[in-house]
């Protein structure tokens, strides 16, 4: 993995000599975390955009009911297509009522949280969301989240990388920027009603536990909203390989979400997601649990390899080949979101197994064990029993 063994202090040295020690000043836990990063392997080459960064560098808000931090083209430059936003909200914590100009797709990774919304004719939604439930509500849709009884942690996801979640139109910031008559005259009621109005966007707030939904609910004259604001991810039948498994949320089985296609991928120990590539638009990436690693590939033999933990963003701009390796002893769950309404792939392995065999020898020079271990079958996540993947003994960053 690099000179010294895993559990020393790492220098960026190769096994072919290539390097030299760095006395410091250095941070070198960061260097144990990104190993591919100190000690590049030799297949490496090029100029590639930073494609990694961590919820951990980004900058809290702190409020009472909870927090949010957020990862946006700001923070990520190359990060186009979509922002990402970790939130925390405490038992009864409220992101307040709210609308803004991209759509909100969100995972739920902890705990529970009733989320309400309205559409353009009046009609409402209002659900509780689980562990590994999904919602998406659409641009300019106002809406709103509340944890309940053990509170909540979630990822959101918004179609447009320079999206901000403090840049939104909320109630509270509307009321303080109108004149208490103006409200008055809109709403029928006395302008003292309007005395203890907040002086401007609360954001977050502690407010008390919801009941249940059935008692809580309101029922609007114009009904429910015609397509569910909310998808049961986890819960669905998955693509299960012999690497771990993929479940897929695009307007194929989630209707609503226009602009968001997601993959969840769990890769086993050992295992990798394969080889691949999309068509369709940048893939924005959240690492949920374990570690992995994955090279990216891009025109004119350039490629950069980077190391994943769980908290950390990934992205992959269109058209650029990539895998995902799990590089730890625990099982690799990640997400892979598109600003899409179809979830597409190409696999590399089914992309030379439906080619004529005899462009791939005369391409490659490889022999038919090769081509007979071509599979035409989709199969995303793969192990194979002769490869182990072991941090202390990996590739040496020799290209092996």
């Amino acid at each position: 993995m690099y000179q010294g063994g895993y559990h020393k202090v790492p220098q960026p040295i190769r096994d072919d000599g290539a390097g030299a020690t760095d006395p410091g000043p250095r941070d070198i836990m960061r260097d144990i975390e990104n190993p591919d990063m100190l000690v590049p392997p030799v297949t490496d080459a090029g100029l590639l955009p930073n494609l990694k960064f961590s919820f951990s560098d980004t900058s809290m808000v702190l409020k009472a009911g909870g927090w949010s931090r957020e990862i946006t083209a700001r923070e990520l430059p190359v990060a186009t297509t979509m922002a990402g936003v970790n939130m925390r909200l405490t038992p009864g914590g409220v992101r307040e009522v709210h609308w803004h100009q991209a759509s909100e797709w969100s995972y739920m990774l902890k705990g529970s949280a009733r989320v309400t919304a309205v559409d353009q004719c009046g009609r409402n939604f209002i659900a509780d969301i689980g562990p590994g439930d999904l919602w998406y509500f659409p641009s300019r849709f106002p809406h709103s989240l509340q944890g309940l009884k053990d509170g909540c942690e979630f990822l959101l996801l918004f179609d447009d990388g320079n999206f901000s979640d403090l840049s939104t139109f909320s109630l509270s910031d509307l009321f303080a920027h109108y004149s208490k008559d103006v409200l008055s005259a809109n709403f029928g009621v006395p302008v003292n009603d309007f005395n203890c109005l907040p002086s401007g966007q609360i954001y977050i707030y502690q407010g008390t536990i919801p009941g249940p939904l059935e008692c809580e609910a309101i029922q609007s004259p114009y009904g429910t909203v015609p397509q569910t604001f909310k998808h049961r991810l986890l819960a669905q039948k998955p693509i299960i390989t012999s690497g771990g498994s993929v479940r897929i949320a695009d307007t194929s089985n989630f209707s609503v979400a226009k602009t968001t296609a997601v993959a969840l991928v769990e890769i086993k120990p050992g295992a990798i997601r394969e080889i691949h590539w999309h068509s369709n638009n940048d893939e924005f990436q959240y690492y949920i649990t374990g570690q992995g690693r994955m090279t990216v590939f891009a025109e004119n033999g350039r490629a950069r390899t980077f190391d994943y933990r769980a908290g950390d963003v990934g992205y992959v701009p269109v058209g650029y080949v990539h895998y995902v390796q799990n590089t730890g002893n625990e099982t690799l769950w990640f997400l892979e979101a598109f600003k899409s309404d179809r979830f597409e792939g190409i696999s590399l392995n089914q992309m030379m197994a439906v080619t004529p065999p005899e462009l791939i020898v005369s391409n490659l020079h490889v022999g038919p064990e090769f081509l007979n271990a071509l599979r035409e079958e989709e199969s995303p996540v793969v192990i194979h029993p002769w490869f182990s993947y072991y941090p202390k003994n990996a590739d040496k960053r020799s290209g092996g």
